[in-house]
């Protein structure tokens, strides 16, 4: 059998300041463990070993892991067995937390952790799990490699007292502004609509403004069904806030309300004029009746039916082949010119490096041979690897495939001719920790369909509109700025959101705006920004160093 990973494992007695690096609260099976001869090792082991890890997977599929072909795979290479324990996903945060409270039958470790910062600084402080730079160091190759090309993503993944207690799930879909995540909400315009009644795709607010009263006076959709704009108020990406774009400083507004200036300063997009603007307009849509009144209550299942009935004239979503029947009705509204000539297309979401988990795969302090779970963990950022954990699989010989593996040893995406890309997914891929670069399609793997438009309209219709050079990326920050900004986001993020529906809903923006803002600074927005601030200086300075 062909060897999966030639890494060598060529140490003899460790040191006790090394057991304390790689076991954490140093437990005694561990210490005993790392203190024994690890002769040269290579996959796959002659005799089998085995590892245990706490896992989650959608509802629906198989809840067996080691059913799934990855597994499958992974341990004929290996020889290495894995004792899962898997829970459903809408259940596994309130599971994971009750098994790792059994201290005395922890796992080696979590495959899927979703563990948050709050879980790793507060399981790292127990010594529930442990620090794992130097196992990175050591006996990790494909994920050291990645972390060295590219040094943002070992920043992110540091914790404040400098140890990493994470392995880290990586998706790359174009960088910078032109990375998949970088519009969230994008605005699709029925493209149908307009041509029936002889309108281009409008480019300012007056034209979309005009669109949508056609859409209305014209009743597009028949019978009195037409909404000419409809979406879901602070809903993330079924938000309006990218209309906003258009007014003032073009900041837009962003789920958490956070951006960056040019000049690396944080900016509160809901104190902003451009906010205030955006806001007394979106009130005049709602007065001539062009938004759907539904915005402010509906949730997913109604938006998506009003959509599948082929009621819009302009949605916000992802991708508005998850909302409508027939996306080719549909074309992305790009960045619109305001009253003022103001045009940006504002970065709806913190993706300077694309996507980043950090707390996807954590090893804990009863892991009883550390250096074998790294190695193990290693193997899930080879490229191909990475590629079949994120999205599935080929091969399987009862379903549709994510791949086929082609004579020159490429995986290629299929046409899945009409099957759902997310169901199949779910029944194939396994998560965990994984990276796949930018630099991977095309040698490794090809991107995959549903991303690739996606990518295309953000580098062609939007990218050009990109006023704003910075986000404010995914830092890892310190418990008590995480308590301070939790304390002052609870207010905020309740009296923003209510306030947008309320100056929407019922206008006087102009008149309530110095109550809005003072009330705002009651909540402790300045320092709010004052520990953001501080934090996207650190991180700054740490990458410049």
């Amino acid at each position: 059998m062909k060897k999966r990973n030639g890494i060598r494992f060529m140490m003899g007695l460790l040191t006790a300041g090394m057991i304390v690096g790689l076991c954490g609260c140093g437990n005694k099976s561990s210490q005993e463990n790392a203190n024994s001869e690890i002769k040269d090792l290579n996959f796959p082991l002659k005799e089998t070993a085995t590892l245990s890890f706490i896992t989650s997977a959608e509802t629906g599929s198989t809840q067996h892991p080691n059913e799934r072909l990855i597994f499958q795979r992974l341990q004929e290479e290996t020889n290495v067995k894995i004792d899962w324990t898997c829970f459903v996903s809408d259940q596994f945060s309130d599971k994971k937390n009750l098994a790792l409270a059994n201290a005395k039958n922890l796992p080696d470790g979590l495959f899927n952790a979703d563990m948050s910062d709050y879980d790793l600084l507060r399981y790292a402080k127990q010594g529930v799990i442990i620090p794992v730079e130097g196992l990175i160091d050591e006996y990790m190759p494909n994920l050291k490699k990645v972390l060295e090309n590219n040094p943002q993503y070992k920043e992110m993944i540091t914790a404040p007292d400098g140890h990493i207690y994470s392995f880290p799930w990586i998706e790359q879909l174009g960088t910078g502004k032109e990375a998949i995540q970088t519009i969230g909400g994008m605005p699709f315009i029925n493209k149908s609509w307009l041509n029936e009644l002889n309108m281009q795709v409008p480019t300012t607010t007056d034209e979309l403004e005009q669109a949508l009263i056609a859409f209305k006076e014209n009743d597009m959709a028949g019978g009195n069904q037409t909404i000419p704009m409809s979406f879901i108020m602070n809903g993330g990406n079924e938000d309006m806030g990218f209309l906003l774009g258009a007014f003032g400083e073009g900041y837009g507004d962003v789920p958490d309300h956070i951006a960056v200036s040019n000049d690396k300063k944080v900016v509160y997009t809901a104190t902003q004029e451009g906010f205030k603007e955006g806001l007394t307009w979106m009130h005049e849509l709602k007065e001539k009746g062009l938004i759907d009144p539904e915005v402010y209550t509906q949730d997913w299942g109604t938006y998506v039916a009003k959509g599948k009935a082929g009621r819009y004239g302009l949605l916000f979503t992802w991708d508005c082949a998850n909302v409508v029947d027939n996306m080719d009705n549909y074309v992305p509204l790009p960045a619109l010119a305001g009253p003022d000539g103001q045009k940006n297309a504002p970065r709806t979401s913190r993706s300077d490096t694309s996507g980043l988990q950090r707390g996807r795969c954590v090893l804990t302090s009863k892991c009883s041979n550390t250096a074998l779970a790294a190695a193990w963990i290693d193997l899930m950022y080879e490229p191909q690897q990475s590629a079949q954990n994120n999205w599935g699989t080929y091969g399987q010989e009862d379903s549709a495939n994510i791949f086929e593996k082609t004579e020159a040893g490429m995986l290629k995406h299929l046409d899945l001719a009409g099957e759902s890309p997310s169901e199949i997914r779910n029944s194939q891929k396994v998560g965990g920790p994984l990276a796949v670069l930018d630099s991977y399609y095309g040698e490794y793997v090809t991107c995959p369909d549903d991303a690739q438009y996606r990518l295309d309209w953000i580098k062609d219709i939007y990218e050009p509109d990109m006023h704003n050079d910075y986000v404010f990326p995914n830092i890892f920050m310190n418990q008590e700025d995480l308590d301070s900004i939790t304390q002052y986001t609870t207010d905020l993020d309740s009296y923003v959101g209510r306030m947008k529906s309320e100056f929407i809903m019922n206008g006087n923006v102009e008149a309530g705006w110095d109550e809005y803002l003072a009330t705002l600074n009651g909540y402790g927005l300045d320092k709010y920004i004052e520990i953001m601030q501080t934090n996207l200086d650190t991180y700054n300075s740490n990458l410049n160093k």
